[in-house]
């Protein structure tokens, strides 16, 4: 197979622009490695999602690897947060205080990642989220948490996307929203959706309908929106409830057309939900497979050729920018000082991933463009990309 994507070109390729790469402080054990850590959700409630960005680091993690950064190897330690919060916290202290990582990648969701902030900022650690895409991750409360970024961009792009086109393309005026009342990623994007969709002259019926994680039986929630006529339900959750919702809409008949965002983006959501009760639905998300860049169809033959033919998702391609984004300030920093890749990340511009051409802004966060995915009998079909 040819050399796989310009980007290892351009991250691996130059020589001798590493010369203090060995690692001081935190990032460092010195000698030829790199310690990087993953904490991510790799069981729980949403291990799909930590499994996917895994699988997208460790394809990285090869191409990278195969050269090194100015000839020193990266180490992935990962961890298990177990999909929970308390979790989440405490394995980010194992991997600064134990296991001494430059930098931490993880977690997928909002939740596991904001918990982990308050270690990160105060041991001066960077941190980066793949796919946590609540504002307060890196600006809160008029703060930026200066080491802390993303690769994903933030929910409220992700809610006014899905606004503008339920308003625009399926040209809806009347809407219904369901979100999961435990999720700040589902309130949120909700709120974000229910701004631009009012601003676009449509109307919210059944605004306050709410669920929480692990529920199972939305039968009378969803009979009290199809009471409202809704054209449109928007339902920003996570894969497990959605993929029951979804199911339960249409057993008691609620056929109009649903949307949510990235988070259900997994193969669990049509195992849940069945390939019939999804037809008619729509996320925004990060990036798909059926784009025809060839950048993005160089990455999906190398992931098919290392995980036995398996079409990758958004997180696999999100957890892939993510180790590249870092190598990309690794080398520029020229050191595993994480004081100095804070610096360079926050520098980042114009870098050519598969989610896009990544700019990161004064929030440290991604300035590139999305994906709408129309659900067509099981599988996602590339709807349109939208610029920000």
């Amino acid at each position: 197979m040819k050399k796989i994507l310009g980007i290892s070109m351009s991250l691996l390729l130059s020589a001798g622009l590493m010369a203090g790469c060995g690692g001081a402080k935190s990032g460092g054990k010195g000698g030829d490695e790199i310690v990087i850590g993953a904490n991510l959700e790799l069981s729980g409630g949403v291990a799909s999602y930590g499994q996917s960005i895994l699988e997208g680091v460790n394809l990285a993690l090869d191409e990278i690897n195969k050269e090194g950064i100015d000839g020193k190897k990266i180490k992935l330690i990962k961890v298990d947060n177990k999909s929970d919060a308390a979790e989440a916290t405490s394995v980010a202290t194992k991997l600064i205080d134990k296991d001494k990582v430059s930098a931490i990648i993880g977690a997928a969701t909002s939740t596991n990642t904001l918990a982990q902030v308050q270690i990160a900022q105060g041991k001066k650690i960077p941190l980066i989220t793949p796919t946590g895409t609540s504002p307060t991750i890196t600006f809160d409360k008029g703060k930026l948490n200066d080491f802390v970024f993303r690769t994903c961009f933030i929910d409220p792009f992700q809610g006014t996307v899905a606004a503008n086109f339920a308003s625009n393309e399926l040209k809806v005026k009347t809407a219904s929203i369901l979100i999961d009342s435990s999720s700040d990623y589902a309130k949120g994007l909700a709120a974000a959706f229910k701004e631009a969709f009012e601003k676009n002259g449509g109307t919210i019926v059944g605004n306050d309908e709410a669920y929480v994680q692990k529920d199972t039986d939305f039968r009378s929630t969803l009979t009290r929106i199809k009471s409202k006529n809704p054209e449109f339900v928007f339902v920003p959750g996570y894969y497990e409830e959605v993929g029951l919702i979804l199911k339960q809409a249409r057993e008691i008949g609620l056929n109009v057309p649903f949307m949510g965002g990235d988070g259900w983006d997994s193969p669990k959501l049509i195992e849940i939900g069945g390939k019939e009760a999804t037809n008619n639905t729509y996320i925004t998300n990060h990036y798909s497979s059926g784009d025809s860049d060839a950048k993005i169809q160089d990455f999906v033959k190398a992931f098919k050729a290392k995980y036995k033919d398996k079409t990758p998702d958004a997180f696999n391609a999100l957890g892939y920018d993510t180790l590249y984004l870092l190598a990309d300030a690794i080398k520029r920093a020229g050191s595993s000082e994480p004081e100095k890749i804070q610096k360079a990340l926050a520098e980042t511009k114009e870098l050519d991933l598969i989610s896009g051409k990544m700019t990161l802004d004064e929030n440290h966060n991604p300035i590139k463009s999305a994906t709408i995915l129309k659900f067509v009998d099981g599988e996602q079909k590339f709807e349109a990309k939208i610029n920000p």
